[in-house]
């Protein structure tokens, strides 16, 4: 082959084929280097690759040199085509980064094949003309001057020899003009690579199918607006309802529910936009847990606590402050060390779901014995609540389906007005009893059978709205001093370990639903180290639970179809400014307490439902992962079950469904010193790390391959190493990456 000058190239347009006589009249374009530019995405040479069936046998033994390679270059394969047919033949134009000859107008070449047993070429003629446009079969042209295609009709290569039968490589350029698929292909194509149907915008991200906002978009500012207050309504249940728990049982007021409802809405929406910039960057909210609530109850009922009288809620409030920023500090530590990094390695979804389902079962004892209370209003959130979840959650109004994705504050609104009803109609007066509970009819025995049950229904009883005010800031140490003691310490420290396991899967549940990669190990790490440094948030003010990821968010995510990361952060913005106003967080606390361990009753079974399903991760019907998650379970349950039997004195002074949480002051570890004892049977008697003991041990002892463990594929080193695009949704804000660039272990 030579490779003659422009204007020699530009004469020779004619063909010989059958004695036939073809014109070349186009003229021979440039051929510019191979990638010209140094920020190219390797996602789009990757996704072409794919489309297109091009697999590249390039090798660095026929590199040209730099010379060669920034030198225009004009191509004859006259000599080539001769020896195939015998004749002259025209000048072809070569797209070097396709490896196939360019489309031309007005010409076709027949297709020639070279067989690879016996290496004779065969050509058929099916040249057909199509008015304008000729299609030009792909080639590949060897060392030898022959064109012969690949076994999957596209070319691999492109070699010229020239006259001293040295080798010289071709410059390289992106295609002039594709040629045209075939719909059918093209679309077969599309799916395969594209999964959810839609090319990656630049960066390498791409936003599933049926997401109305994806993870970078920005929709408009009443767009933002209106998804944000969206995703937080649709997570009330979640927000608002641990302080309705564990405040009266502290022996807190009306007022100090408002109160601890306002800080939470403060801590909450700060935490969540800090771990959208700092953290993983996912559209993750941030907020009271209920891996923390447990705990929380096992501490605030312990023995030392049951006789105070005076400044109860404080002092078991500053001891919560202070067990919450020790364990918060150790996960924080955890998570920048990089240790968690190789945590993950054990942690797979056979060890996450049994755990995070035991944050949801370990509440049976207290959900519907509580909202059994007031059966009239209990039973019919419930009903309602599925109602709206499953039976009407198809049903589109104006484009929105409604009913699916506000069913938890739709059902709270319309239970909440029945029961304003009922206790307007008189439905809960009785004769000589006031409204006033519990100060007036604790002294008529007429009136205390009737208590209860007016403290659980009546919707006038809370005068947190008379007492609270309209402007309060929540502030830090608003309760005093944090109180630190090594028992309850050890407590909060084995939590965080079970909030870290708990995050580990919402992550990857979330990043598969919104983000085309998951986070890697290094990503992760830094997420939990925000989730502690947001849990001292927590601590310091006094929210009475540290501060994790939202394990219904996914759900919320999945049903919403909102992935934006700034429409969270908007609403995060919302929560701040309400929790200024202390009227809403008393309006809040005015909720019946039978209406709020209803819709507990739901949120806990969602919880137990979303962790379950991060078996899909693994073979679920695989009979050592069936094993495992069953005997974790089982014995989550039965263990604790074993050391709050022993309470020989608190089930005359606490409620039935506070007993179970009182174990660690009576439990039967002895060991000789009361904060190791109360520690120890504390522990062991919390559903969640229970179970987390056992899978955790059983998955990573019992034999098992990577399919059937269902080992998450976090990030393989290799590919991020060669496309570090895959990661850039988690890639910090450049100025913050800067004072971390040496702390490779986060991902940065």
């Amino acid at each position: 082959m030579e490779t003659g000058s422009t204007s020699k190239s530009r004469g020779k347009a004619e063909r010989v084929k059958g004695g036939g006589t073809t014109r070349l009249s186009s003229m021979l374009q440039k051929i510019e280097p191979f990638m010209p530019r140094i920020d190219h995405n390797p996602n789009e040479l990757r996704s072409w690759a794919k489309r297109t069936g091009f697999v590249s046998d390039y090798s660095g033994g026929t590199q040209a040199s730099a010379s060669e390679k920034n030198d225009s270059a004009l191509f004859d394969l006259e000599k080539g085509l001769d020896s195939i047919n015998g004749g002259s033949s025209p000048k072809i134009e070569i797209d070097p980064v396709l490896g196939r000859t360019k489309p031309n107008r007005g010409i076709e070449i027949e297709p020639v094949v070279k067989n690879e047993r016996d290496g004779t070429g065969r050509g058929e003629d099916q040249s057909r003309r199509t008015g304008d446009e000729a299609k030009v079969d792909e080639r590949k042209v060897g060392s030898n001057g022959s064109v012969h295609r690949n076994g999957n009709g596209n070319v691999n290569g492109i070699a010229n020899a020239n006259g001293n039968g040295h080798g010289n490589e071709v410059p390289a350029v992106a295609p002039a003009v594709e040629p045209k698929k075939d719909d059918s292909l093209a679309e077969r194509d599309a799916k395969l690579d594209f999964p959810y149907g839609e090319e990656p915008a630049p960066g390498g991200w791409h936003r599933p199918s049926g997401m109305k906002c994806g993870l970078r978009e920005n929709p408009g500012f009443v767009s933002l607006i209106y998804y944000g207050l969206q995703h937080y309504l649709s997570l009330a249940g979640s927000l608002i309802f641990i302080p309705s728990i564990i405040v009266p049982a502290m022996g807190g007021t009306d007022k100090d529910i408002a109160t601890v409802i306002s800080t939470m809405l403060l801590v909450s929406g700060v935490t969540t936009i800090l771990h959208s910039y700092f953290g993983t960057r996912l559209p993750l909210v941030q907020g009271s847990s209920y891996v923390y609530l447990a705990p929380a109850l096992v501490i605030m009922n312990a023995r030392e606590y049951r006789d105070l009288t005076e400044h109860k809620f404080r002092h078991i409030m500053r001891e919560l402050q202070g067990a919450i920023i020790v364990g918060s500090i150790f996960q924080s530590i955890l998570g920048y060390s990089g240790l968690m990094s190789l945590f993950l390695r054990f942690i797979n979804p056979v060890v996450v779901a049994p755990t995070v389902a035991a944050v949801g079962l370990a509440f049976f004892s207290y959900g519907f014995p509580e909202a059994g209370s007031c059966v009239e209003i209990s039973i019919p959130q419930i009903l309602l609540l599925l109602i709206f979840a499953l039976y009407l959650r198809g049903i589109s109004i104006f484009g929105h389906r409604v009913f699916r994705i506000y069913a938890v504050p739709l059902s709270i609104m319309i239970i909440w007005t029945y029961a304003f009803f009922l206790t307007a109609g008189g439905a809960y007066n009785y004769k000589g009893c006031s409204p006033d509970i519990p100060s007036s009819n604790i002294l008529i025995d007429a009136c205390r059978k009737h208590a209860y049950t007016m403290k659980h229904c009546r919707t006038d009883v809370s005068n947190a709205w008379r007492a609270a005010a309209w402007v309060r800031i929540p502030y830090p140490l608003q309760w005093g001093i944090p109180i630190f003691h090594l028992r309850t310490s050890m407590i909060m420290i084995i939590v965080s370990l079970v909030a870290s396991v708990d995050s580990v899967g919402t992550y990857h549940s979330a990043s598969v639903r919104v983000n085309s990669k998951p986070p890697s190990p290094g990503i992760v790490s830094r997420g939990i180290a925000m989730e502690g440094f947001c849990s001292i948030l927590a601590g310091l003010w006094g929210s009475g639970t540290g501060s994790t990821t939202l394990t219904e968010n996914v759900h919320t995510i999945d049903i919403t179809k909102v992935a934006s990361r700034r429409a969270v952060e908007v609403g995060a913005v919302f929560l701040i400014l309400f929790s200024f106003v202390g009227k809403v967080g008393a309006i809040l606390a005015s909720i019946p307490q039978a209406l709020a361990a209803s819709v507990l009753c739901f949120m806990w079974a969602l919880i137990v439902a979303l962790g379950l399903s991060t078996l899909q991760y693994s073979q679920t019907a695989s009979f050592r992962n069936i094993t495992i998650v069953g005997v974790s379970l089982f014995l989550g349950l039965s263990i604790p079950a074993y050391f709050q039997q022993y309470q020989p004195e608190s089930s005359l002074i606490l409620p039935s469904y506070f007993v179970p949480y009182a174990a660690a002051s009576s439990g039967p570890v002895y060991t000789g010193s009361k904060q190791l004892d109360f520690a120890l049977n504390a522990i062991l008697s919390l559903n969640m790390v229970v179970t987390l003991l056992v899978a955790f041990v059983l998955d990573n002892t019992v034999p098992g391959s990577r399919q059937e463990r269902g080992v998450y594929i976090w990030s393989r080193a290799e590919e991020i190493a060669n496309d570090p695009s895959l990661l850039s949704d988690y890639a910090l804000p450049r100025k913050v990456a800067k004072c971390f660039y040496w702390a490779r272990c986060l991902g940065v």
